[in-house]
């Protein structure tokens, strides 16, 4: 069981590396692709075992994220993307990780809103490739919010899987 866990939860890990893509390319975050991720919750969830209480927590939290970036989203300080991601990654974070999961993706927004202020004059038709994908987090067009969502995100739902692996060889 804990080498499905794994897998599901490295399949996640994968379509929030490409989420991190399709925002720095388009500013968007596509829903359905948000969902599946949210889908996998429940199927791990019930492959590992979870118990419903422990279902019901992770959804409370998960909605208490939502009404939060849902309020941020009408103040137009967040994407919808980004609120819609964000209640997914807290869902499968629960409460037990929340803190890491909030400490990872604010130290990596901070980052991306670094670069996006840094490199906001930047045309993204620069002829050199490494300044070109640069000028692609340019924060003329907002900033790719999605892309600390998905890297934090990504690094609090796969070690729960990874590290007793790991801790067994």
């Amino acid at each position: 069981m804990q080498t499905l866990s794994l897998a599901i939860r490295l399949v996640v890990l994968c379509a929030l590396l490409w989420l991190a893509v399709i925002d720095v390319r388009s500013r968007r975050l596509p829903t359905k692709i948000v969902l599946a991720i949210g889908a996998l919750f429940f199927a791990d969830a019930l492959l590992s075992g979870m118990s419903a209480d422990d279902v019901l927590a992770h959804l409370l939290l998960a909605l208490g994220v939502f009404l939060v970036c849902a309020a941020l989203f009408a103040a137009r300080m967040l994407g919808g993307g980004d609120a819609k991601l964000a209640s997914v990654i807290f869902l499968w974070a629960g409460l037990g990780l929340s803190l890491p999961a909030l400490t990872l993706i604010s130290v990596i927004g901070t980052l991306v809103s670094l670069v996006s202020l840094a490199t906001r004059k930047m045309n993204p038709s620069q002829r050199s490739h490494p300044m070109r994908a640069l000028a692609m987090f340019s924060g003329a067009r907002g900033v790719p919010y999605g892309v600390a969502l998905a890297l934090g995100g990504g690094v609090v739902i796969v070690l729960p899987a990874l590290l007793p692996l790991l801790s067994t060889r």
